[in-house]
């Protein structure tokens, strides 16, 4: 007969087998916070370079001479030279610009079928263009330090800077999960070149473009926040891209904002049109759409 071990329980009180319940995977929960956080860093940004003398003067002393344009790097490539041809969106272009990039994210959208994503990347670019336009109405520049006529133009936020932001983010926004880090590095690059360019050329401040930087960063965040969970997971991709992101950034920077005559000026341009793309490119790693959650058994 087969022995029995006394220690084991049998017949009907005997415990049943316990198994570890599955683990659960607490679902993402976004903040609402980026938006506002970056609402209100366009608004002390604002206060503090607009409305203060030091900041007014500060500023003001960077676009001060008789040179005009003329000796910037990207002089030939920013339109300002009779008969040449503006690096997209800088002069005349920022419209044709936007136009083209509205109806590529169309395009991308139906292409892809990502309905919600493509209304979103819509969404952001036509809130950070009217916000620019309504901050721009709205916000005035007073003038606290006596400056020249051409000083005491409302420039603040950039325009120019706000077309490439915005679609840079946009595009990302429709972009395959494979695809999205190589398109927001190009649009980082595009972003960083083109804010250092209209302050090499005379056309706008640092903090302008900075400005433009968190309205886009702002809208985004929020779009993102909005999104429904969309689209599949992304797939590995080398860890040292956003490295090589920023440190493409940092050279289109330098390039576009030196000036032949003032290295101080040249390393403020290209410092502030760095710092704005590392904040667009920082915003939108740590704000990218959410993948579906994965059907259970």
């Amino acid at each position: 007969m087969p022995r029995k071990d006394l220690l084991t329980p049998t017949g009907p009180t005997a415990p049943a087998p316990r198994t570890a319940p599955a683990p659960r995977t607490a679902p993402a929960v976004r903040s609402w916070l980026p938006a506002p956080l970056h609402l209100l860093a366009f608004l002390a940004l604002y206060l503090l370079a607009v409305c203060t003398p030091f900041g007014q003067r500060a500023e003001n002393a960077l676009l001060d001479g008789d040179a005009g344009a003329g000796p910037a790097w990207i002089h030939d490539l920013s339109g300002a030279a009779y008969g040449s041809t503006a690096l997209p969106p800088l002069e005349h272009s920022a419209v044709p610009t936007l136009l083209a990039g509205l109806a590529l994210i169309a395009a991308v959208t139906a292409i892809r079928r990502c309905w919600w994503q493509g209304c979103a990347a819509l969404g952001v670019v036509v809130a950070t263009i009217g916000a620019k336009e309504v901050t721009r109405t709205l916000l005035p520049r007073p003038d606290l330090v006596g400056a020249s006529d051409l000083l005491t133009e409302a420039s603040f936020p950039s325009g120019h800077a706000a077309v490439p932001a915005a679609l840079a983010l946009g595009t990302a926004l429709v972009s395959s999960p494979r695809l999205r880090p190589y398109v927001l590095t190009a649009g980082t690059l595009w972003f960083a070149v083109t804010a250092a360019a209209v302050q090499a050329t005379y056309h706008h401040r640092p903090s302008d473009v900075l400005g433009s930087a968190l309205l886009a960063c702002a809208c985004y965040a929020l779009a993102t926040r909005l999104l429904p969970p969309t689209g599949e997971p992304a797939p590995a991709h080398p860890r040292a891209l956003p490295a090589v992101a920023l440190a493409l950034a940092a050279i289109g920077a330098l390039l576009a904002g030196a000036r032949d005559d003032s290295l101080a000026q040249s390393l403020t341009f290209a410092a502030a049109g760095f710092l704005s793309a590392a904040l667009l490119h920082f915003t939108a790693t740590r704000h990218a759409p959410r993948p579906r959650p994965a059907d259970g058994p």
